[in-house]
């Protein structure tokens, strides 16, 4: 961690390596917090979830898609992390296969190997906006494949995938009998005119999709680990048991104000949303007229992904040396797969003034590539 000491050797470094908000909870909700620790909510827990956090995802799953979905529908977990190792956990056997689009988050080939299961990327072209085709999806199935690992917003790739992709996607998956994991913590978080589009919005792939969600990127509430699964009431009855020997309960006084955040419009939360776009255009931008590199507007997520196969670098050996050589720390793109090779991941996490700077440094560390 060479440049965490720099940074607190005084060093101006500019730090766009990790995805957490920079913006704090909406205030009301940590309001209800404390107000719910003084009222005594400190004790233990169902291992499924409290009602009114359960009964508040019931009402915006229903909204989201058109039709009835039960509060038994829901589990809460601490975070998507957790949600998505329980239902790996549930869904997949030893020895058993897992596709997911590459590049993918830096966790998944993990809690895959931790649930005994083998991760299979497949490749998403970076030039085609890193949409996973259902083509290459097919072609990727052998006997032993189970499931799907899908992530749309993606990270690092800011890909969103649109409702025709998706029942595409959807339809290989029926056909071959695979779970659909849905990891959608971004998807309050879509640009332009990309809009959010789920598996279990369609009707028939309800049963086989399992989401897994949180509050830490679309509240600004990391530190709360608050997260779900949501699924089938059959699903969440055979995956209970999991999440309870793995948690016995959770923080009642978070719960709650989960439930609130859950229920309010915010107009911080807006705001943080077009400001993660508005961040993003800055940078896509400030990069234009920089030799060697380039980056496209995301479709959605907190990350913009640099193109530098043009310099002849690696992610990795651009990263490197834009810390070495200008102090700004970025996330290589091969540490999300072989997918993210000639990439550098840039989270929008800093004000503008700061990506305008970092703009420069990355086009002057450029022009010594050209």
């Amino acid at each position: 961690m060479g440049h965490r000491r720099r940074a607190a050797a005084g060093e101006n470094l500019i730090f766009l390596s990790i995805g957490e908000p920079d913006a704090l909870p909406p205030v009301a909700v940590m309001d209800v917090v404390e107000r719910q620790m003084r009222a005594g909510r400190t004790r233990y827990t169902s291992g499924r979830g409290e009602p009114e956090f359960l009964s508040a995802l019931s009402r915006n799953y229903t909204r989201q898609t058109g039709r009835a979905i039960a509060p038994n529908q829901f589990l809460f977990l601490p975070g998507t992390q957790t949600a998505l190792f329980a239902a790996m956990m549930t869904v997949i056997d030893h020895g058993d296969e897992v596709l997911m689009s590459d590049p993918y988050y830096a966790t998944y080939e993990g809690v895959i190997a931790a649930a005994g299961g083998i991760a299979v990327p497949v490749k998403a072209d970076p030039d085609h906006g890193f949409h996973i085709k259902a083509q290459d999806l097919e072609n990727a199935i052998t006997p032993r494949a189970r499931a799907l690992l899908l992530n749309s917003p993606g990270n690092p790739t800011g890909a969103v995938l649109n409702a025709t992709e998706i029942a595409a996607i959807g339809k290989v998956c029926a056909a071959h009998d695979l779970w659909i994991v849905s990891d959608e913590v971004y998807a309050t978080l879509t640009y332009g005119n990309h809009k959010f589009a789920s598996p279990f919005d369609v009707p028939e792939l309800e049963k086989r999709t399992v989401v897994v969600s949180s509050l830490s990127k679309s509240h600004a509430m990391p530190g709360f680990r608050c997260g779900w699964i949501a699924a089938s009431e059959e699903f969440c009855a055979r995956a209970l048991p999991i999440t309870e020997t793995m948690l016995f309960g959770s923080q009642p006084f978070l719960e709650d104000a989960a439930a609130f955040a859950l229920q309010t419009e915010f107009p911080e939360v807006a705001e943080q949303k077009a400001t993660y776009e508005r961040r993003a255009r800055a940078l896509v931008e400030g990069l234009r007229k920089a030799r060697m590199v380039s980056a496209r507007m995301p479709e959605g997520g907190m990350f913009v992904m640099m193109d530098v196969r043009k310099t002849g670098l690696s992610g990795d050996e651009f990263a490197r040396r834009l810390l070495a050589e200008e102090a700004v720390v970025t996330m290589p793109g091969e540490s999300f797969g072989a997918g993210g090779a000639g990439h550098v991941r840039v989270a929008l996490t800093v004000g503008e003034d700061q990506i305008a700077e970092a703009c420069r440094r990355i086009a002057k560390l450029a022009e010594t590539l050209a």
